[in-house]
């Protein structure tokens, strides 16, 4: 089955963006490079919120292009569904698109937040791993990756990388407990 990877930057304190939406805190390693490029080969969609696809134009200087040709879904409640300057615009529950890309074959989705987006995947247990790219900064205060509103979830550690400037790299897995029968 495709799996839901949960992954981004994030601060030490667990920020993905400061109060007003900036990422200038985030690095990418100079060793990086070959870390996404391995990441990008597993992957063949892409969802994020519309203010994750905001900041994204607004680094990238006005418009969005993902570094690899895959579909990209973007939730919206402002914006009409549909097709559009190379997204995919969609408003219907996270579990319902979730259901239907997991019914086409292929390999692993990418959730790419942001935090309130990645609260509706937890809430409806939808996330399979999270590979959390930890920047070695304290910002103090921001847009948190797991605002609070959800039921806990339980992971287990399945790799840690260190690159140059301190970044590492944490992917973890999701554990779910098969419920007991009663006999």
């Amino acid at each position: 089955m495709r799996k839901v990877i949960l992954g981004c930057g994030i601060s030490l304190d667990g920020y993905i963006a400061r109060p007003d939406g900036a990422v200038d805190f985030l690095i990418m390693p100079r060793d990086g490079a070959k870390m996404m490029a391995d990441f990008w080969a597993t992957i063949d969609a892409v969802i994020f919120g519309r203010k994750t696809l905001d900041a994204a134009r607004k680094i990238s200087g006005g418009s969005y292009r993902s570094p690899v040709s895959v579909p990209t879904y973007v939730f919206s409640r402002s914006q009409p569904p549909g097709e559009r300057d190379g997204v995919t615009f969609v408003n219907q529950s996270p579990a319902s698109l979730v259901r239907k890309l997991r019914k086409q074959r292929g390999r692993n989705i990418y959730h790419m937040g942001g935090g309130e987006l990645a609260r509706s995947f937890l809430e409806a247990d939808l996330i399979d791993e999270l590979s959390l790219g930890v920047v070695p900064v304290l910002i103090g205060e921001g847009l948190p990756l797991f605002p609070a509103g959800f039921p806990q979830r339980n992971f287990a550690l399945i790799e840690n990388k260190t690159y140059s400037q301190g970044l590492v790299l944490l992917n973890y897995k999701r554990i779910r407990t098969k419920a007991k029968r009663k006999s």
